[in-house]
């Protein structure tokens, strides 16, 4: 495959960026360069959440839950796009500020860090900083008490333009530099096709973070408009991460072993940890030294305590079924100790089955000497001596009862041989009548 071939789609991503730029530099503001730049991010947005989404219906199944959380977190961003493009090309009203779909935008970066963190590069938990669907919620749940506690309050309770603007901005700065970080982190601990995804998405992301910046003071400072100069970078945001996720479908995105330290495995929980810790904290600072509006302090309250339960129950249902799980492992545990004992108590079943085995080989081979001794005199005895008939029929018996006890005999070490037997073919008539006399023999001499 050829170079151009290779990265058609990030030339494609280039050009459309190019093209968008051409446009936002020649044209001067007006509805119709409204209409034009918010269609056209709005287009690349569903076009990066469609792509995810067949991301998702077509790669292996350890990688779905990564490529759906990337479909979440472009369908939050593609939300906060239309109602701008319905607001202003609808509606023709101005944004407002604040701006309710601005808690949206917000929350679109939640998914995308929680599905870095998920790290489907790798092919057990060991190398992972492990995050569960639990984790997950958990992690929404600090994210939207953030919001709530530092940004909420100056956008509906009591307005304040200026200070929503400054804490919506710092939080949602922090919030892109920690999709940095968990970025950079993954790109150093992956190889291969997951690399390239990583870097790409790194870059992409580390652009759209200190373009929100800028974009979040021009809003402010009134210097923003749909179509600016401003809105490049974002189109360049959007459009690189779609030809990321477009072109993975082509590299070979291989699942590796990689055991992570255990103090990294650890990080989820006690970050957890460290955030319960920290509510009661938050809510002592509010009621003791918060010089807010009173309705402030008493909403930052509340959101503390609703906070404090909701993470709690969290920690509840996770502590819960991680004690499931224990019990779950106790009885498989059990049950594999049960049949290791079944285990045991058969091979000393069958070490006592062999050395019966050689007890029975050792005393047939004793008695195989005396009988042949009885048989070789018997012989002799009836060849050389003169007997009366009825001396004979008693040798006659003698002899045919030491042969039928050494059939006895070669039958019980026939048993009892170790050595495997080797296959041939057999007579099943002379089997049935040797097994039959063997049976007799000892009905005789029991």
């Amino acid at each position: 495959m050829g170079l151009l071939r290779r990265h058609r789609w990030f030339l494609a991503a280039a050009g459309l960026t190019l093209a968008f730029a051409a446009v936002c530099l020649t044209a001067h503001n007006s509805s119709r360069l409204t209409s034009f730049a918010d269609l056209y991010g709005l287009l690349l947005m569903l076009a990066a959440a469609g792509v995810s989404l067949a991301n998702v219906l077509q790669r292996p199944r350890e990688e779905r839950s990564f490529w759906a959380l990337m479909v979440l977190g472009f369908t939050l961003w593609t939300v906060n796009q239309a109602a701008w493009t319905v607001w202003e090309n609808v509606l023709r009203r101005p944004i407002p500020d604040p701006f309710l779909y601005d808690i949206v935008l917000f929350f679109h970066t939640v998914p995308m860090i929680a599905a870095i963190a998920w790290r489907p590069d790798f092919t057990s938990n060991k190398g992972r900083i492990f995050l569960s669907a639990l984790s997950f919620l958990m992690l929404f749940g600090w994210w939207v008490f953030l919001y709530a506690f530092i940004v909420f309050p100056h956008q509906y309770l009591i307005v304040d333009v200026n200070k929503y603007n400054i804490y919506y901005d710092r939080l949602y700065g922090a919030e892109n530099a920690l999709l940095v970080a968990v970025l950079g982190v993954a790109a150093v601990t992956s190889s291969g096709g997951w690399r390239k995804l990583y870097l790409h998405l790194l870059g992409a992301s580390l652009l759209y973070g200190i373009n929100s910046q800028l974009l979040d003071r021009a809003s402010a400072d009134s210097g923003y408009y749909s179509g600016s100069l401003y809105d490049v970078p974002l189109i360049g945001t959007v459009a690189w991460m779609g030809a990321a996720v477009i072109s993975a479908r082509e590299w070979e995105l291989k699942r590796v072993d990689f055991n992570l330290n255990p103090r990294w495995r650890k990080l989820v929980p006690q970050l957890a940890m460290l955030a319960i810790l920290s509510l009661p904290v938050l809510g002592l600072w509010t009621v003791l030294l918060d010089k807010s509006p009173s309705a402030l302090r008493i909403f930052r309250v509340y959101a503390v305590l609703a906070a404090m339960l909701l993470l709690g129950a969290f920690v509840f249902l996770r502590q819960h079924l991680q004690d499931h799980a224990l019990m779950s492992l106790l009885r498989e545990s059990r049950q594999a100790y049960e049949g290791q004992k079944q285990l045991q108590s058969q091979l000393v079943q069958k070490e006592k089955l062999a050395s019966l085995g050689n007890l029975i080989a050792g005393a047939a081979q004793e008695i195989d000497h005396p009988l042949h001794a009885v048989m070789t005199y018997s012989e002799q005895l009836w060849s050389k001596e003169r007997l009366t008939d009825e001396q004979t029929a008693l040798v006659r018996k003698i002899v045919n009862q030491a042969r039928r006890t050494r059939d006895l005999v070669a039958s019980l070490l026939s048993f009892a041989q170790q050595a495997p037997g080797e296959k041939t073919l057999v007579d099943l008539g002379i089997l049935l009548d040797r097994a039959c006399s063997v049976d007799h023999a000892i009905r005789v001499n029991p």
